[in-house]
């Protein structure tokens, strides 16, 4: 099988420093694939080998088969749109989306052509005589994807294109990235440290620590199923207790609590049980826990309101668990020194290694 992008065994060093190590990625063609993780984690700097921009100290990097590990930037049928858009601001929008066709020497028949197809990509053909400092943040954006998209790249790379965004903006434009790619059909290859932007648009999402790829998946498995602490950790609010596998489908929390976990796998090295705050229901200590769930008693330390939801801290005998509720009419508030059951599904656990 042929993938649109697909690296084998590539690391990258910087004198003694290792950047990436060992890393296998296969991206298929036509996905969102997100490269996700904390500031040198090496996602950037994979983008980097993929752009051309910097070359694999070894391993193999191929685009739908073709080796590109050694060829440069412009030889690789790939484009990048970075978080700064470097708009030439003397020009109009169709001029800064067609520059680069005009570097080319196309002729100016096909400039106007595939500009005006690029625009309209991006919806802004009616401000395409308009310049830079006309637009707000969010339509210069686009107008750096169509300068991307206009010279028509098989992949379509983005360095965190939305960190200069402010927080409505970007949730705005994540939808419309995601529809936008839907739309054209190329494969993306993206880049980002914010968790919310990778599970929002992604097809699929490799985390990444250390210069190391830690779990590929989508976005529910990545989320609901981690395979380590760091994904676990890294990935949303999460709750993670010590635990010993001590049967199939039981583990033992502390030392002492036993309770179900159906992703436990007898002899596996998992040792921590994680919890999503939204998975666990808060009830007080005399009402009944239902049939066939996973209970601890605890005393509520704390209650802090966020307007969609209430965010409890309980303290219980395998460590404080933080606990979200939806906020909703009748919902049953509990008082800071509270007695509570905090209760959950057992198929709401994950097993997740160290």
């Amino acid at each position: 099988m042929t993938y649109a992008v697909e690296l084998r065994g590539v690391s990258k060093r910087f004198g003694e420093v290792v950047a990436v190590e060992s890393l296998d990625l296969a991206i298929d063609d036509g996905e969102f694939f997100s490269l996700l993780g904390p500031s040198g984690c090496g996602k950037t700097t994979t983008l980097r080998m993929i752009a051309g921009f910097e070359y694999p100290t070894e391993g193999s990097l191929a685009i739908h088969g073709t080796e590109m590990a050694l060829q440069p930037p412009n030889q690789r049928p790939v484009n990048t749109v970075f978080q700064s858009y470097a708009l030439f601001p003397h020009m109009t929008i169709a001029e800064n989306v067609g520059f680069g066709l005009l570097m080319q020497k196309v002729a100016k028949s096909e400039i106007s052509t595939r500009v005006d197809r690029a625009l309209d990509m991006v919806q802004l053909s009616q401000r395409k005589g308009a310049t830079p400092d006309k637009l707000s943040g969010g339509q210069q954006q686009r107008v750096a994807l169509a300068r991307a998209l206009v010279n028509e790249p098989e992949v379509l790379l983005l360095d965190e294109p939305l960190g200069a965004l402010d927080l409505k903006l970007r949730q705005q434009m994540q939808i419309e990235l995601k529809e936008l790619q839907e739309r054209v059909g190329i494969t993306f290859v993206y880049v980002t440290h914010d968790q919310e932007e990778a599970l929002t648009m992604s097809d699929r999402i490799g985390v990444m620590s250390d210069g190391r790829l830690l779990q590929v998946g989508d976005a529910t498995e990545i989320y609901e199923r981690p395979t380590s602490r760091f994904v676990a950790d890294f990935i949303g609010d999460i709750n993670l207790l010590p635990a010993a596998i001590t049967g199939p489908g039981v583990v033992t929390l502390a030392g002492t609590t036993p309770v179900s976990a159906p992703s436990a796998v007898a002899g596996n090295a998992a040792n921590w049980l994680a919890l999503r705050p939204e998975q666990l229901h808060l009830i007080r200590h005399d009402e009944i826990v239902p049939d066939d769930r996973n209970s601890i008693s605890g005393t509520v330390n704390n209650r802090v309101y966020f307007g969609d939801s209430y965010y409890y801290v309980v303290a219980t005998p395998v460590g404080a668990l933080d606990v979200r509720q939806e906020n909703r009419p009748g919902l049953a508030l509990h008082d800071p020194g509270t007695s509570v059951h905090v209760w959950w599904h057992p198929d709401a656990a994950a097993m997740v290694l160290e």
